[in-house]
């Protein structure tokens, strides 16, 4: 039942999302809106992370499942991907390089910022 419970509260976050992503007229996606609504009721305490862990760790767990569906889409697109897979793997490379130094820069960022909050 707790399970059923937690699984309730991502979807009804998720939900929230998908009419945000409705309702504001940005090319945002819904399940970012749903991350930084469920973020912003775990950092301000309005959800307490007892209320979503043990199914947020399941789901986790569960999260490769996730990427057979696309994978296959890939192998059946396989064709039309051809042509353009040069270009592909070259974006895939420079796009990698990229998410990995911003979230090196903003993680230090953050350990700086602690840093300082410590020190006061």
């Amino acid at each position: 039942m707790k399970y059923i419970l937690q699984f309730g509260i991502i979807l009804l976050i998720s939900f929230v999302g998908e009419l945000l992503n409705r309702v504001i007229p940005l090319p945002i996606p819904a399940s970012i809106y749903g991350m930084l609504i469920l973020f912003t009721a775990l950092c301000t305490g309005v959800l307490k992370l007892s209320h979503v862990r043990e199914t947020g760790k399941f789901l986790i767990i569960i999260m490769p499942l996730m990427f057979i569906a696309p994978a296959v889409g890939l192998i059946e697109s396989w064709e039309i991907m051809q042509e353009f897979i040069v270009a592909i793997i070259v974006i895939s490379i420079v796009s990698t390089i990229a998410v990995i130094g911003a979230a090196g820069h903003i993680t230090q960022l953050i350990i700086r910022f602690k840093g300082k909050e410590e020190k006061r």
